[in-house]
């Protein structure tokens, strides 16, 4: 086994979003005389998915709401795929985490004229319940929790990037994880008794998407090579409204939040005609999935603007009140030219968020003792669609759960382990072969996986077009293994840091295609073309599996959905019936 610089901590957390952050914090909470260290791709409070919130947090506060209904809003838009005890977890979690960012952590949220925190509406649900503030919600709970997590005692190691995650010599345990320290390029052995994957996801294997660059799946790609199971990644959700921002520009794919289409607002086909009552009796405000497939037809029929999408328009809403109750957007869309307030900005459906990832127990647990996961890593509490207003409410519930739970774990059974040589070895090999190879462009291969994913493998979908993706990414990796990168001075080497991303994105896209072949079925955000659609409760739904084997290669397997909460048809079960 190499020997390499080593680092020790009783918690390692992967990721500084809502997630990481709040394990972190409830970790060093709960034993304060345990090491915690959160590793972060980029800078703590700086970076992550959290921080890009715009819309909000799904909670049932008010007395005319309840945990039930939020619950079955959750179960009915997750098209049933859900699993049914990670769902219940989230939102009576939610009811308890929102009170604890602002009385614990110091966040403040929009309130209503007599002090009442103020709820919004969002789409796909029955009542008005996401608490925000404005426009900018991600921002205010990362500032928050990153000042909690400076200011009690909790390690950093920033701007390292997690290349694989390492299991004791017997397997039995997790035992570290390798890091890359993008500043100087080396890498670095940290051992830890127990580790926290909340690395988030970041689908940017599209031509279009919503997360910054330097995402890449990396916790769902390490978790495959670990050997853990993932479930339904066939399942990618497509934000109805990112803004086509023109060509030559990252800034396309970037979101309008969801706020805007809940207040009112209108989509609008090149034609400059509502669509979205054709489609759907909530016209706008129907699911994300529903508004997306609506869209990309009206895009492939080519009732499309100058600039190739669809127009939303806000103005009849009022400019002033726009402005006001969506000073963010309107600003970010005057930065790129366009008037959100009093006229039309060119959107594109764009990937958002991903549904699926590791397998996870509502404690935060996951099949490796020792490795917990919480946040976009993980997959079963969205099922087949995640509403808007849910994803962060899963990270930061799920993340202080895990928290508490591993400070419980390292203390009854936390132990210090040597690595497996073998997955050591491994993981060396992955982050060196670049330099073994000839330096050149990465850039058509990036863009070949954009467009393939995109035509292939994204909204609409069917068989023959599933097929060319799988024999396209496979080709694609052939051709990314086969292509180099310059070594020669290897801190801030950007080349070497959009390999491995293109390598986590093609290992994460072969499962999404495998898991979209293996679904024959349209349900929720996965739609086939050449099957019906289903959002039924049917008794024989199942989730689809995805692990790595021996050799590389993605296996499936069939998981049946349990109906511990309740029962099809729609009668809720008594919460003490299913514990």
């Amino acid at each position: 086994m190499t020997a390499l610089p080593t680092g020790t901590t009783d918690i390692l957390v992967l990721g500084s979003g809502g997630a990481g952050l709040l394990g972190a914090l409830h970790a060093k909470s709960a034993a304060p005389e345990l090491s915690v260290t959160v590793a972060v791709k980029g800078l703590l409070g700086k970076s992550g998915c959290t921080r890009m919130v715009q819309g909000g947090y799904n909670v049932a506060l008010a007395p005319e709401d309840s945990a039930e209904r939020h619950f079955m809003d959750t179960i009915h838009g997750g098209g049933w795929l859900n699993d049914q005890d990670l769902a219940w977890t989230l939102v009576t979690g939610a009811q308890r985490r929102i009170r604890e960012l602002e009385n614990r952590w110091g966040c403040f949220f929009d309130r209503n004229p007599d002090g009442t925190i103020h709820q919004k509406a969002f789409a796909g649900q029955t009542f008005d319940r996401t608490v925000h503030k404005g426009d900018l919600t991600g921002i205010e709970i990362i500032n928050r929790l990153a000042e909690q997590t400076w200011a009690r005692g909790i390690e950093r190691l920033e701007e390292h990037r997690a290349i694989a995650l390492l299991p004791s010599a017997d397997r039995s345990r997790i035992a570290g994880v390798l890091l890359l320290d993008i500043r100087s390029g080396d890498l670095l052995l940290m051992r830890a008794r127990a580790v926290l994957l909340a690395t988030g996801g970041g689908p940017t294997m599209y031509t279009y998407h919503t997360p910054s660059g330097d995402k890449a799946c990396d916790g769902m790609a390490m978790a495959l090579r670990a050997g853990l199971p993932l479930r339904d990644m066939e399942m990618v959700q497509f934000h109805p409204t990112g803004v086509l921002a023109g060509p030559g520009t990252r800034m396309s794919g970037t979101i309008i939040e969801e706020g805007l289409r809940g207040s009112g607002g209108y989509l609008l086909g090149g034609d400059g005609q509502r669509f979205m009552p054709r489609y759907d009796p909530r016209g706008e405000r129907a699911t994300r999935d529903i508004v997306s497939r609506a869209m990309q037809r009206e895009i492939l029929a080519g009732n499309v603007n100058e600039h190739g999408g669809l127009w939303i328009e806000m103005g009849h809403l009022g400019p002033d009140r726009v402005r006001r109750e969506f000073k963010g957007m309107v600003e970010r869309c005057a930065d790129m030219g366009f008037d959100l307030a009093a006229g039309r900005v060119p959107v594109v459906p764009t990937a958002h968020y991903m549904m699926g990832g590791v397998v996870f127990r509502p404690d935060g647990s996951t099949a490796l003792p020792g490795l917990f996961a919480a946040g976009e890593d993980t997959g079963g509490v969205h099922g087949a669609n995640r509403l808007g207003g849910n994803g962060v409410a899963n990270s930061t519930v799920f993340g202080g759960i895990a928290g508490d739970t591993m400070a419980r774990w390292v203390s009854k059974e936390g132990a210090i382990e040597a690595p497996c040589p073998a997955g050591l070895d491994a993981a060396l090999d992955l982050v060196h072969v670049p330099f073994a190879r000839p330096a050149a462009t990465l850039t058509p291969i990036r863009d070949a996986l954009h467009a393939l994913m995109w035509d292939k493998a994204g909204i609409l979908r069917d068989a023959a077009g599933l097929a060319e993706a799988a024999s396209g990414l496979v080709a694609l990796e052939a051709q990314l293994d086969a292509t180099g990168v310059d070594g020669r001075s290897r801190g801030f080497n950007l080349a070497w840091q959009d390999w491995l991303n293109l390598k986590s994105l093609l290992l994460v896209s072969r499962a999404i295609v495998a898991a979209a072949i293996a679904r024959e079925e349209s349900r929720g955000a996965h739609w086939r073309e050449d099957f019906p659609h289903t959002t039924d409760e049917a008794a024989g739904l199942a989730a689809t599996i995805v692990t790595l084997d021996g050799d590389g290669r993605i296996a499936l397997d069939r998981q049946p959905v349990a109906f511990t909460r309740v029962r099809p048809g729609g009668s809720l079960l008594a919460p003490q019936a299913a514990e």
